[in-house]
């Protein structure tokens, strides 16, 4: 059941185009070099990171993986199955510049392990782009349903990744206006899945909502955005 509800929320999430878009803006400035995706998914961010570098990407699932390559196609990334929590991966003897772990970190049930593991991954001085869901309190059926161990806190993040060496370079909260709609559908109404009309309703709305976020940084909101450097 996991599984279903996570396939349509990826589906979902790909027609944020705004959203994806500004997210992508975002961090775009701290790609470098040879770039790791953890967990890509169907390539909803795999295919606009080529345009910073060097690009692989991993996911547990196979039929994710074939699926991102079905959409990539012939463009250079080298796609392959990879457990970070276990640390097995289709690449051996690869060290990386950049990891963007984008709405994954939750679905590990030993999150600790997995960021040890990205750490042993990161080349000296190389950046881990981490996007996560935010604060507890919004935890509802829709994380249940697609496989949400938790949602984090800031200190509970900080914690983690100095214990591995990360120092925090940059701290921020997003998406300020979809934490409402998260909490009602998710905690009020029971949902279990991201309705995509709403989804493409949020897309209209994004230009608006954005540009003020971008003004004026949110203390509440959907997720955690962290630029975290090893040591």
């Amino acid at each position: 059941m996991i599984d279903k509800f996570g396939k349509l929320t990826l589906e979902s999430m790909n027609q944020a185009d705004w959203y994806n878009k500004w997210t992508m803006n975002k961090i775009k400035s701290f790609l470098t070099g040879k770039i790791l995706e953890i967990g890509c998914g169907i390539g909803n961010f795999t295919k606009t990171l080529l345009e910073f570098g060097q690009v692989y990407g991993i996911d547990i699932r196979e039929d994710y993986v074939n699926e991102t390559k079905k959409i990539l196609k012939t463009n250079g990334a080298k796609i392959g199955l990879g457990d970070i929590e276990k640390g097995g991966y289709f690449f051996k003897d690869e060290k990386f510049d950049s990891i963007v772990c984008i709405n994954v970190l939750e679905h590990i049930r030993d999150d600790v392990r997995a960021l040890r593991n990205m750490d042993n991954l990161l080349k000296k001085g190389g950046v881990l782009i981490l996007i996560i869901p935010a604060h507890p309190f919004l935890y509802g059926e829709i994380d249940r349903a697609i496989g949400h161990f938790r949602r984090y806190t800031k200190k509970d993040i900080s914690f983690k990744l100095d214990e591995y060496g990360f120092y925090i370079q940059k701290f921020r909260t997003l998406n300020f206006i979809g934490a409402i709609g998260w909490f009602i559908s998710g905690r009020i109404l029971k949902n279990k899945i991201v309705d995509q009309s709403k989804i493409k309703f949020f897309n209209l709305l994004a230009p608006f909502f954005l540009r003020i976020e971008d003004m004026i940084e949110p203390v509440f909101g959907t997720s955690f955005l962290i630029i975290a450097r090893k040591s």
